[in-house]
Order: structure tokens, then sequence, then C-alpha cells
């Protein structure tokens, strides 16, 4: 009898388009865990609208991720995709957590601080109360599991205090998820700013590459990316704190070529900073052809990603309505007769 396997859960806002970053960082990896976690991967839709959002972009770019997230190797078969407002119970559980989840609690989240700066002009609720609606978004699943980076543990372990405090006052309900250090994939930084990572959100874009990217825009990206003044034979070396720009396009041209440090320095030995970013962009170009061409061919069959939303959200409603359904019973609230 086959082990049931561990169940691993995770979401991406499409508040802005996924970049190089994206990928190489973490949806490069997730194909591989199909084989060993269940795994729900859904687009959160809903935490976007705490900023002010152009709904026709808001559409295009989750749909545009969903096409993205399976040309990147993530098969509707062995993994559940699905948009996070297509399964109302992550709504729903939202509010019932957030009855739960304490002001001070809520007043200590960083990303909320940051956030409020960044959108003085629009402090609303939902940026406040919006780590309630990602424990839903957790626990509805029951996962063993949540991939998390350095800005996400904060709420992961707010995911777990909820989920602690609800099980003491009613009884087990939710599985305490544990964090989940994937494995390590390139921290992409920003081409013009390498110290800064790069960011899906950024408007101007100059410093960061998009999985839909054109190769041409790919190329001149990349010839303007930041290097430093060395010269001589040896400038292209891996020396992060000393040379971040050079250092940022090695891990590029490493992820996307398979080749180590030491046989890139090796490569370029002699060779300046110009022909090394055409090496790095070529390399990119090629490793998002497929990518971008198999996604542009998911978003013109609208019946294909209309199949492949209306499946996804199946799936994840029957799982998920199993849990709101015993938090329901749980709280008091009549059951609703269907």
């Amino acid at each position: 009898m086959d082990e049931k396997k561990k169940v691993m859960l995770s979401g991406i806002k499409p508040s802005g388009d996924l970049t190089l970053g994206s990928y190489l960082g973490a949806i490069k990896n997730w194909a591989e865990r199909a084989e060993q976690f269940d795994c729900y991967y859904f687009m959160a839709d809903l935490h976007a609208l705490t900023t002010r959002q152009n709904p026709a972009d808001l559409r295009r770019r989750t749909l545009e991720q969903l096409a993205q997230y399976v040309a990147c190797g993530l098969d509707p078969e062995k993994n559940t995709l699905f948009i996070q407002s297509h399964v109302h119970a992550h709504a729903e559980l939202g509010w019932i957590l957030n009855c739960y989840t304490m002001f001070g609690e809520l007043s200590r989240m960083t990303q909320f601080k940051d956030k409020s700066k960044k959108n003085a002009d629009n402090i609303n609720g939902g940026l406040f109360t919006y780590p309630s609606l990602m424990a839903a978004d957790i626990l509805l699943y029951q996962p063993d599991y949540v991939p998390v980076g350095d800005d996400q543990k904060q709420h992961v372990e707010l995911t777990r205090d909820v989920a602690h405090r609800f099980n003491n006052l009613y009884g087990e309900t939710f599985k305490i998820p544990e964090p989940y250090i994937p494995k390590v994939g390139a921290r992409v930084m920003d081409l013009l700013d390498p110290t800064s990572k790069m960011s899906k959100s950024d408007d101007i874009g100059n410093g960061r590459i998009v999985l839909m990217d054109k190769p041409e825009d790919i190329m001149r990206k990349f010839k303007r990316a930041v290097t430093d003044s060395e010269t001589g034979e040896h400038c292209v070396r891996y020396a992060p704190d000393e040379k971040p720009g050079v250092a940022n396009l090695m891990q590029i041209y490493a992820a996307c070529t398979g080749k180590t440090y030491d046989e890139i320095e090796a490569e370029f030995t002699g060779q300046g900073y110009g022909a090394f970013k055409i090496a790095v962009g070529e390399s990119v170009v090629e490793t998002l052809r497929p990518i971008r061409e198999e996604a542009q061919r998911y978003m013109k069959d609208k019946g294909y990603l209309e199949a492949l939303c209306r499946t996804g959200a199946e799936k994840a409603e029957y799982i998920a309505n199993k849990t709101l359904r015993k938090v329901y019973k749980k709280v008091g609230l009549v059951a609703a007769v269907r």
C-alpha cells in the first residue's frame, strides 16, 4: 500500500508579472515536488486587492500566471492549480479567523508596516487583516508544509499561533503546518541594483526580466546590467560582497546553463564584461523561450484555461469545504440546508 503523500501549499499574488527571479528562485523547483508531495498552488487574487489594481490587468495577470505555471512544468494532473477567489471557503474562513487573531498580533506584522509606508493614501482594513486570510489559505488544506522565504516566515508563525489557539478552544481542528525550507534556488537580484531582489511589481522594469519578455528586450536589459569598473584577465569572478553585479550575473548564468562558478570564470578569462553579459542574456533567452511560447499558446486557448480553472477549483473546494464544515460546527454556526 502506497504511503499517503504529505501536503504542501503555496500561493503567489498576481499583483505583478512573474520574473526570472520567480522562476529560478521558486517555480523551477516546484515541478519536482509533485512526486514527493500532494501540492496545491494558487493565484492569490484576493490578496492583490489590498492595493489598488487595474481590473483588466489583474484578470490578465491571474490567467497569465496560471498559464505560466503550466508552461513552467507544473502538470495540472499532478498538482492542484486554482484561483483563490474561485474557492469561496478562503474568504469565509478568513473572516472567522479574523475573530481569532489578536489586534496586537496583526499590528506587529512587518509587512503591514512596510506596505503602509508604500501605500500611505490607502491603508485599508484588508492590508491590516490579510494575515488572517493567509492563515485561512493555509489551514483550509490541512498542509504539512508551507514553503517560505524570509519575508513570509512571520505569517506562517502567526498561522501556527492562530491554529493552536483555535484547537485549544474547540479541540483538534487544524493541522499545525511546518515551514518548509525549499531546495535553494537562485536568488536573482535586480540587474540595475544588484543589492535589491528582482521585483515582480516594479512598474518601470528595466532591472528585471519578465517571463514573457521578448528576446530582444531580454538582451537589451542584460547589456545594460550593472557590473563594476574592474578590468583585466579575471574580472569575471564570483565575489558577492565585492562584486554584487557580477555575482548576480554569474548566478543567473549558472542556473541557466548548469555550469559552476569555476567553469564560468575559466570560460570568460581574458574577456570583458561585454561578452559576458551577452552570453548571460542569450542563456536566459533560451531558458525562457519554451516557457514564453507555451504560455502564449495556453493564453490563446480560452477553453483550456477555463477548464483548468474549473477543475482546479473543484479539487481545491472539495478539501477546503471539509475543513470549513468542521469549523462551522465547532464555532456554533448552523449548517446550511442544501
